[in-house]
């Protein structure tokens, strides 16, 4: 109620005071008595410079005095209805005030922009300093990358669309098959490995299909493991000693032979438990990869020929070079490869057997003839004695 009666008064008094231009004293008076009945809200006058308005029980008194003091504030403020004016923006050093790097970084981008169009798609300009050139450098080296990429992934997509009939026979190839032997998985995988060749990319077209990666890496592993085993079961029945190489070279040669069958079978050990499990259930043959395996009897007979080509060479050496420096160390030697090769084939046959017992027979005999010596050197030392 109180403040809809301000406002009409306040409205009824401004042609009044404009009226009575001549004579400020009634009006200062009357605008006095209704300030002091009526208590004008603080809120509606002027603002006042700092510092800030008193608390509500002082309002009368302040007003009182403001408006005796001078009669032309009061005077404008009855005659501007207007509303109150917004509050001054706050100042620039104010706490609200925070960097913005993302002008920073557009300024900087544009700038670098401009520098590019002013150089004419040449080389670096000679303002632009290291930095420009580099990153220019980059770029180019980024888009042309870029472009690889899409015309591999262009040919990739390609052969996607393209060969979708063909990956799906693939597919129903390897999950079917069965094998008996390892020699078949041999020739399915070098197959396989034909087809999928005419991809761009096997691994990248693949994917997109459900290709069976788990079996079709069994398949491999199995024939390229049995297929490793066999070259160098081959390699060493390949090998012959030839009589007019010399001794040192042909040893080393068999013995660098031998440590490749062995390490064969070996890493062939390490990973047969698991690879068995595997292959059973891709119906893949696991039978060769066992101590009973073909694989690993022909290794170790073929173990077993080389230690008996070795230890002939050696017996050949011994009658050559009879009474040589060398001989006692040559024997040992034969010895010892001997004892290696029949641990790992578990055994000699009959041929390498009566090789070794050359061996030993020229061991006993060289041994028998330094005992002698050294029997007849006591005996000449006694004698002198």
């Amino acid at each position: 109620a109180k403040p809809k009666s301000y406002f009409s008064g306040s409205s009824r008094a401004s042609p009044a005071n404009s009226s009575s231009s001549g004579s400020s004293t009634p009006s200062c008076s009357s605008d006095t008595a209704a300030s002091t009945g009526r208590k004008p809200e603080l809120s509606k006058l002027p603002p006042i410079p700092p510092p800030p308005p008193p608390p509500p029980p002082s309002m009368p008194a302040r007003a009182t005095r403001s408006a005796s003091a001078s009669s032309s504030p009061s005077t404008s403020s009855g005659a501007a209805p207007a509303p109150p004016p917004p509050p001054p923006p706050p100042p620039l050093s104010g706490p609200c005030v925070r960097r913005v790097p993302e002008v920073v970084e557009f300024y900087h981008s544009l700038m670098r922009r401009d520098s590019k169009r002013d150089c004419g798609g040449g080389g670096a300009c000679p303002e632009a300093g290291g930095t420009s050139g580099s990153g220019a450098a980059n770029a180019r080296d980024m888009i042309g990358e870029i472009e690889n990429r899409s015309s591999h992934l262009i040919a990739i997509r390609s052969d996607v669309e393209r060969q979708g009939d063909f990956i799906r026979f693939l597919i129903k190839e390897v999950e079917g098959a069965a094998f008996a032997d390892i020699d078949d998985v041999v020739t399915f995988v070098k197959w396989l490995d034909v087809e999928l060749s005419r991809l761009v990319d096997e691994r990248a077209v693949l994917k997109h299909f459900d290709w069976p990666e788990q079996k079709a890496d069994a398949l491999r592993e199995a024939a390229f493991g049995y297929r490793d085993l066999k070259k160098v079961e081959a390699e060493a029945a390949a090998f012959c000693d030839d009589p007019r190489q010399p001794c040192a070279s042909a040893l080393k040669k068999m013995q660098a032979l031998f440590e490749k069958l062995e390490h064969g079978v070996y890493s062939l050990s390490r990973v047969r438990d698991g690879a068995m499990n595997r292959y059973r259930g891709y119906q893949i043959p696991w039978e060769w990869m066992q101590d009973t395996g073909i694989v690993s009897q022909q290794i170790k007979i073929q173990s077993v020929k080389l230690a008996r080509k070795y230890l002939r060479r050696v017996s050949s050496e011994l009658e050559a070079t009879q009474g040589g420096p060398d001989e006692e160390e040559l024997m040992l030697q034969g010895v010892r490869f001997a004892f290696r090769v029949h641990q790992f084939a578990g055994g000699f046959d009959g041929d390498t057997m009566r090789a070794f017992q050359e061996i030993k027979e020229k061991a006993n005999a060289l041994q028998s003839q330094r005992d002698q010596q050294h029997l007849q050197q006591q005996r000449l030392a006694a004698g002198r004695s």
